[in-house]
């Protein structure tokens, strides 16, 4: 595969009438990752998805795939395999046929079409009419649409939406396979909790505006430590907790220390002499945060990756 080229975002506005669906959002993608497009229902993320593959025509600023907008690409399907929705799909139509039917526009001999249903889940299903899809089939149908010119580009809007469990492990499995490959992957979702274990870079927008940028590990590095600790002597746990800054909230049969890692927390209450009868690590509340970032509010300062 030839080098993947990246995705750019610069400015990108977007106006229904009154309302601005997508306000002066700038992000890139790079190749050889996997990024995490989120924000809440409504945020945006459809719409600028639409903008970058030139489906709808922004208000104001632009979208580049490598050095150019997408529609300027001589075969633009072979640059970016992209699944939107998962439900414009003629119902009449077996798997087989539908894939039958894009091949010849992104260039790609029929035996292909069989190939990607293979590798995407559905070989069984090929020759099933896909109005008998459940949701799960035509996600997988959807990717296999994506991957018809085996393109260094992948965008795919809610993938995981109907998937079971085994087919969500399976999904983030095939998208780090695709960064493994170097290829420029944008995944969007409204939960982080649904693609955190797949990316590696994450752009959070709300509001049809930027509110955070930045690799996943440094996002995790923006939460806050805690504890649960349970004690004879919650009063000196608590007084323990106040010395040092961190804050103290009841919680069942003790007490979560805020701001502190159970390590912390076990060394000074043993130097203090405060007996402890549990201590337990709490693990960072990405979701927490992810909530805080994207609650609605008037003006944001966005934050980027420097």
């Amino acid at each position: 595969m030839t080098s993947a080229p990246a995705l750019t975002v610069e400015g990108l506005t977007k106006q229904f009438g009154p309302v601005r669906a997508v306000d002066d959002l700038s992000f890139s993608v790079r190749p050889g990752a996997v990024t995490g497009f989120l924000g809440p229902n409504g945020a945006g993320k459809t719409t600028t998805l639409r903008m970058l593959l030139g489906l709808t025509s922004p208000t104001a600023g632009s979208t580049l795939v490598g050095d150019r907008p997408y529609a300027d690409h001589p075969v633009p399907g072979r640059v970016v395999g992209a699944a939107l929705e998962a439900s414009s799909f003629h119902p009449g139509r077996t798997g087989l046929a539908h894939l039958e039917v894009y091949a010849p526009q992104v260039g790609v001999p029929r035996s292909r079409c069989r190939q990607v249903l293979e590798a995407v889940g559905l070989g069984h299903a090929a020759k099933q009419r896909v109005g008998k899809y459940s949701m799960g089939m035509r996600q997988r149908l959807g990717l296999a649409t994506a991957l018809l010119a085996d393109p260094p580009v992948v965008v795919l809007d809610e993938p995981t939406n109907g998937l079971d469990p085994e087919g969500i492990v399976w999904m983030r499995r095939l998208l780090r396979q695709f960064a493994a490959e170097g290829r420029t992957v944008l995944v969007s979702s409204h939960l982080l909790r649904e693609v955190q274990a797949s990316v590696d870079d994450v752009v959070i927008i709300a509001q049809g505006r930027l509110r955070h940028a930045s690799s996943l590990t440094e996002l995790q590095a923006r939460t806050t430590p805690a504890a649960y600790v349970e004690s004879p002597r919650p009063d000196a746990v608590s007084a323990l907790a106040a010395e040092r800054g961190w804050t103290v909230t009841p919680e069942d049969a003790g007490l979560l220390v805020d701001g502190a890692e159970a390590r912390e927390v076990g060394a000074a209450a043993h130097a203090a002499g405060i007996e402890l009868h549990q201590l337990v690590r709490r693990d960072v509340d990405l979701e927490a945060l992810f909530f805080e970032l994207t609650r609605p509010h008037e003006a944001v300062a966005p934050e980027a990756a420097a």
